[in-house]
């Protein structure tokens, strides 16, 4: 998982630097989900260890960021929508990018908890 975490950051970061390029480079706020990643990348980073205390810390941490940012950006989800049905936005890359960075760790977080759920599993069945 902790190489599916830095997949993840890695996709977060090219979502913020494509968000910034298309805005013509003068608003960094379109940098946030680079931030985001690179949480990400470092998490996954730290946790590819074979410690499974350090391990099971640095994933738990990485899936409260990816919590914090799909949270932080699911009213884009609803706006996205809109977007594509006419309404107007002052910014609509921000929008795009937003909803992105929404489903990008929507799906992060989703990977995460099913595999908690299986190490859980494992831990419980395998009696340690």
């Amino acid at each position: 998982m902790a190489k599916l975490t830095i997949v993840f950051g890695v996709l977060l970061v090219a979502v913020g630097v494509a968000g910034f390029v298309l805005t013509g480079s003068h608003a960094p706020t379109a940098l946030i989900p680079s931030l985001i990643g690179v949480i990400l990348a470092v998490c996954g980073g730290v946790a590819n260890t074979p410690d499974a205390k350090k391990r099971a810390l640095w994933m738990h941490i990485a899936v409260t960021v990816g919590l914090l940012g799909f949270l932080g950006t699911i009213k884009s989800a609803f706006d996205v929508f809109a977007l594509a049905h006419g309404k107007e936005f002052a910014h609509p890359i921000a929008v795009e990018e937003k909803a992105g960075t929404c489903l990008i760790c929507l799906l992060f977080v989703a990977f995460c908890i099913r595999s908690f759920i299986e190490a859980r599993r494992a831990r419980v069945g395998g009696g340690v």
